[in-house]
């Protein structure tokens, strides 16, 4: 139905029903007669919905402006169909840290300072009376035995009998310096047998492996020291041993210095997470050039090659030493054996490398230049 078809009557009806009933009426327009106009009511005034929007926009334009002008975070998309969305401005990237410096996990002046005084000691025992520093082997024998019985103890509940581990290390040491590899032997042995005897005074439970532990201490720490107090049997011993304190002393430096300055790749990782292959390099590097100079000048009969292969089987031995000590530390969960000596840990903690280094190098200077 259109305009046309629908006539004045019918629109004014049907307007008047939706118009509210206090209205005036109409003035009568050209599309309504005079009649209807009587029976029809005004419209009521609409206002200009365009008019209304513009100023709703205006308004919402000045909202926003007001808004940026605060600082506000303008409304996410365009608010018009021509309006290009910005892309929003990047966030500065952080500045990178500087880099840190790499720092030594232990104090530096005190493990110095304490290396130092030990050294002296050593020297003087050493070049003074071979017997004196017999006495300080076996001394660093006993408190090496009891800081690996303790911790074993501690950690493990394993009760290795200390009595006759450190009664029989002294004996053992002092057998070595006396009558050589036999009686290091003869007195391991009887340690051994030691160990198994005093532990029958306690109850069986545990039994298997607390002398287990006991003979592999009696092994680990004074048989292997009897090397050293043999080496000192030779007329030039007290040199022999200056030399096997000194590679050692240089490999694990060098293991150090260069694995601080330049490691990168791990050696060891699941044993000993510090070391790096760069390290052991620098271990054999620095062992190799000390032992040439100290079989050249140092040993009677030595030559300079000699001590190439002496300083690479030392710098070997000494990182196995090292590794050995820190599989067994990381099984008890521990990082020092002890902490008598500041800077280092414990006894233990310093003879890790010598300990496998003195049968090493005692066996190669027998085989360069004897045994005289």
């Amino acid at each position: 139905m259109n305009d046309s078809s629908w006539g004045a009557p019918q629109r004014a009806r049907y307007v008047g029903e939706w118009l509210p009933p206090d209205q005036g009426p109409a003035p009568a327009g050209p599309a309504y007669d005079e009649h209807d106009a009587q029976q029809t009511r005004p419209m009521p005034i609409v206002p200009d919905f365009p008019d209304a929007g513009r100023d709703a926009e205006d308004r919402n334009d000045r909202d926003e402006r007001n808004d940026l002008d605060r600082g506000a975070a303008p409304l996410s998309g365009p608010l018009f169909r021509d309006e290009i969305p910005q892309e929003p401005m990047p966030t500065p990237e952080p500045a990178p840290e500087p880099p840190q410096r790499k720092r030594a996990g232990r104090d530096l002046r005190a493990a110095i300072g304490v290396g130092v005084g030990l050294g002296a000691v050593i020297v003087a025992s050493l070049f003074i009376v071979k017997a004196v520093f017999v006495g300080v082997i076996a001394v660093a024998v006993v408190v090496g035995l009891w800081e690996l019985t303790s911790r074993l103890e501690e950690r493990k509940q394993i009760k290795a009998p200390l009595v006759p581990l450190a009664v029989g290390g002294a004996a053992m040491i002092v057998a070595g310096y006396v009558r050589g590899a036999e009686g290091a032997w003869v007195a391991m042995a009887l340690t051994a047998l030691a160990v198994l005897v005093w532990r029958m005074t306690e109850p069986p439970e545990g039994y298997l492996k607390d002398v287990t532990a006991g003979v592999f201490a009696a092994f680990y720490v004074p048989f292997l020291a009897t090397f050293v107090a043999m080496m000192l049997t030779a007329d030039d011993g007290a040199k022999r041993v200056l030399m096997f304190l000194v590679l050692t002393v240089v490999s694990d430096t060098g293991a150090y210095a260069v694995g601080w300055r330049f490691g990168k790749h791990k050696l060891a990782p699941r044993i000993s997470p510090g070391k790096t292959r760069e390290g052991l390099l620098g271990a054999v590097t620095f062992a190799m050039a000390a032992g040439a100079l100290c079989m050249q000048f140092l040993i009677d009969d030595g030559a300079w090659w000699q001590g190439l292969l002496l300083g690479f089987a030392v710098a070997a031995s000494a990182t196995l030493g090292d590794l050995g000590e820190s599989m067994i530390k990381r099984d008890l969960g521990i990082k020092d054996m002890g902490t008598l000596l500041p800077g280092h840990g414990g006894i233990m903690d310093r003879l890790d490398s010598l300990l496998p280094t003195a049968p090493v190098v005692w066996l190669l200077l027998v085989i360069f230049v004897g045994s005289g």
